[in-house]
């Protein structure tokens, strides 16, 4: 989808490092001038608002870890010394905290989207997986910082995840001890989590990078899943898209500052403002609200099977729940990429994202009956909906014709 530069240097200096450093022509090229299908929707500004989200992250944090302390006994103080000592300090950490939610509604956009239209399909599978990969190493990230403030819901938390571990056979205990850095959750874990936390934005960032990368090689993916024909279907990046963007940047940026300056504390929990205590476990050990539909398929099995017991099996569905993401280019055969043309399709896709939001719902709830059944229903669902809805569709259904052109189904056939 490259076509000949157009950038010409403006004056001498730009000539110099043009000749040396071309990257205004690449940014020209790759960026501004970048051939995009005309029919995007604002569901595709939420990639660009992740972009904005992860900056933020990044630079939030690097302020709050030169005033953070990593040590158990002065963690919990170092985070209230940032709210309440240092110049704005709670600005900074509310907008970090609330953050980690809106990058991860984002986030649950921008995949909701893919999976709707088709954007894991051919050729665009590599971008996808990149995507994934974001996903999984966010949610990484998301949790070690969730440890960090040291209060009773970071403790506990790290205590119930970190016996993950265990449930794998024969190195599972020696791999808990090597991630916590001792026998329990203590000082080195606080310290690895700490330095991990650091670290792993700047690898988001860079997968971020192939990512963009990868987007670039085939173009955008769009509303009704048609090839690009010809220039007719598209229009340069900017400004047209730079500015849609921008747009929704601002209108994400809206509820954004609402929770930062009046409720910065809602989306976490009460007993994360109680210090960290061994001696005293809380009543219902909950993750944040982003891990909850995983928390919840984690939990739901609760049944030995052969000769794997039921921690082992809720890893393992949990695992497999983060697979299924991954190997979704090749589950979904079908050769008509938006759901916008397949009638079947859509009804179960729209179960299935009322499906993920119970999944996130029975995950707050303590583990009894009527909750411990209805996860399991919910569990079987999403594990249907990859693994048999999918495959069974692209066989069976007869999608809607499709346009001709972008061009057609933007314009009508009579302008085409």
């Amino acid at each position: 989808m490259s076509e000949h530069s157009t950038y010409v240097p403006g004056n001498a200096v730009e000539k110099w490092l043009d000749d040396r450093l071309p990257v205004v022509r690449f940014a020209k090229e790759h960026l501004m001038d970048f051939p995009t299908p005309k029919n995007l929707n604002y569901w595709w500004t939420f990639g660009a608002i992740l972009v904005m989200c992860l900056g933020v992250q990044i630079v939030t944090g690097i302020i709050l870890a030169m005033h953070y302390t990593p040590n158990v006994a002065m963690a919990f103080d170092s985070v209230e010394h940032i709210r309440r000592d240092v110049n704005g300090g709670r600005i900074i950490q509310a907008t970090h905290a609330v953050g980690a939610s809106m990058f991860f509604i984002a986030l649950y956009i921008h995949m909701f989207r893919g999976l709707f239209y088709g954007s894991y399909k051919a050729p665009r599978e590599i971008l996808w997986i990149l995507g994934v990969v974001i996903f999984l190493l966010t949610t990484a990230t998301a949790f070690m910082g969730y440890i960090l403030p040291w209060g009773q819901m970071s403790f506990w938390g790290a205590t119930v995840i970190s016996n993950i571990f265990t449930a794998i056979p024969l190195v599972g205990e020696n791999i808990k001890q090597l991630v916590l850095g001792g026998f329990a959750v203590g000082n080195p874990t606080l310290n690895r989590f700490f330095s991990l936390h650091y670290l792993l934005p700047f690898i988001i960032a860079a997968v971020v990078a192939l990512h963009i990368w990868a987007l670039h090689v085939p173009g955008n993916n769009n509303p009704v899943g048609v090839d690009v024909k010809d220039s007719r279907d598209t229009v340069p990046f900017h400004p047209y898209y730079t500015m849609k963007d921008l747009y929704g940047m601002v209108l994400f940026m809206i509820p954004f500052a609402w929770f930062v300056f009046f409720a910065p504390d809602i989306l976490g929990h009460a007993d994360n403002y109680i210090m960290a205590n061994a001696q005293v476990t809380p009543a219902h050990i909950v993750p944040e609200w982003y891990l909850l539909p995983f928390y919840t398929i984690l939990r739901a099995i609760d049944f030995n099977i052969l000769f794997i017991d039921s921690k082992l099996g809720g890893v393992i569905a949990m695992g497999g729940a983060m697979a299924c993401l991954l190997v979704v280019p090749w589950l979904d055969t079908s050769k008509v990429r938006s759901g916008t043309f397949r009638p079947m399709f859509k009804w179960f896709y729209g179960l299935f994202v009322l499906n993920f939001i119970g999944l996130a719902y029975l995950g707050a709830q303590e583990a009894a009956e009527p909750y411990t059944t209805l996860a399991k229903v919910c569990t079987a669902y999403y594990f249907l909906y990859f693994l048999v809805i999918l495959p069974v569709l692209s066989r069976i259904e007869t999608p809607k014709p499709l346009p001709t052109s972008i061009s057609e189904s933007v314009l009508g056939k009579a302008h085409a």
